[in-house]
């Protein structure tokens, strides 16, 4: 519920979006979080008023609960700093070894080669393929195919090796300095599921996550922390037909989280739990996680009626045979 003050100067209070329909009694518990958000302070205008009581959803729905592929493959590339580079010999035979990386502006690789390497004769087509580890649990890949260039350009030369320097904080060796020129790009969400290709418009369009620097600490400390929370979220936020034994958080990014649940009777599966709203910085997912965990306590207490969807769409990644997913 939201309550808007109406004063003669037409002045309005805005309040945050979550909100019980009832005040908690002062000696419950309430959830809480590393850093939490300091709450509005609610200061009483001086100006006679009066009330009106208008109703408003807690929990929004995004149209795209999930970044797109394209996001998802910028983000690898952004995070990465090692990769497999794949091409063939001048007797056709294929070869792959491994290279440092970083990319430019448009996530284009640019790769570092030992000398041995460009004393090679390459098949100058070649493949690039990252992968990026999160939580322990899942590797989601990227794989460039393209061909792998020189760059004739001095002052395209010169930025490259910035760029270089910028992220490996040593100086770059001009003459092996090479980059991955991008065709198209095969993205796989983990091991044994299918790909989605990309064209090279869709990559180099497509933005990288904006919190893909502290993705992995947020979900560290969480996990740390925050156990009964992701249990909770879990048991209001979707639609399960089975009682959940323990839970991981696997990935956060703009629009939502992964996570991973266990059940001794079904097994092991993921779950993409949406934010009430895009975020796109650190303090706005604490904000986020912050008003779900107060709507989900309240709920689960009953001064709450859910008015939100729940989650439906389940994932399994392991029968029941398999051992649980660790919450430490």
């Amino acid at each position: 519920m939201i309550l808007h003050l109406k004063s003669h100067l037409s002045q309005t209070l805005a309040f945050p979006q979550f909100h019980p329909n009832q005040r908690r009694p002062t000696n419950s518990p309430r959830p809480s979080f590393s850093n939490p958000i300091n709450p509005i302070p609610l200061v009483k205008p001086a100006l006679k008023c009066s009330a009106s009581v208008l109703s408003e959803k807690t929990h929004v729905e995004l149209t795209h609960a999930k970044p797109f592929p394209a996001e998802v493959s910028r983000t690898i590339m952004e995070l990465s700093s090692a990769g497999t580079l794949s091409t063939l010999t001048h007797d056709g035979w294929p070869l792959a070894f491994a290279v440092r990386l970083t990319v430019d502006g448009d996530g284009t690789p640019i790769v570092c080669l030992n000398a041995s390497d460009r004393d090679l004769s390459f098949d100058r087509r070649s493949s690039l393929h990252v992968q990026l580890g999160q939580c322990g649990v899942r590797t989601p890949q990227c794989t460039i195919q393209g061909s792998l260039a020189k760059p004739r350009d001095r002052m395209i030369l010169k930025k490259l090796c910035s760029i270089w320097e910028k992220r490996f904080e040593e100086e770059a060796n001009e003459d092996r300095i090479h980059i991955v020129t991008v065709g198209r790009v095969l993205h796989i969400e983990d091991f044994q599921e299918d790909g989605v290709w990309l064209t090279s418009s869709d990559y180099k369009n497509a933005n990288p996550d904006p919190l893909r620097d502290v993705a992995g600490r947020i979900v560290n400390e969480f996990n740390a922390n925050n156990m009964e929370d992701i249990l909770r979220f879990c048991s209001v936020y979707v639609d399960l037909q089975f009682q959940v034994a323990d839970a991981k958080m696997v990935w956060v990014d703009r629009l939502g989280f992964d996570v991973h649940v266990y059940s001794p009777e079904y097994g092991i599966y993921e779950i993409r739990i949406p934010f009430p709203r895009e975020v796109s910085d650190e303090k706005g997912v604490k904000s986020s996680f912050n008003g779900m965990s107060q709507l989900a306590w309240e709920v689960e207490k009953y001064y709450h009626v859910p008015d939100f969807k729940k989650v439906k769409q389940l994932k399994q990644i392991a029968p029941r045979s398999r051992s649980r997913p660790s919450s430490r």
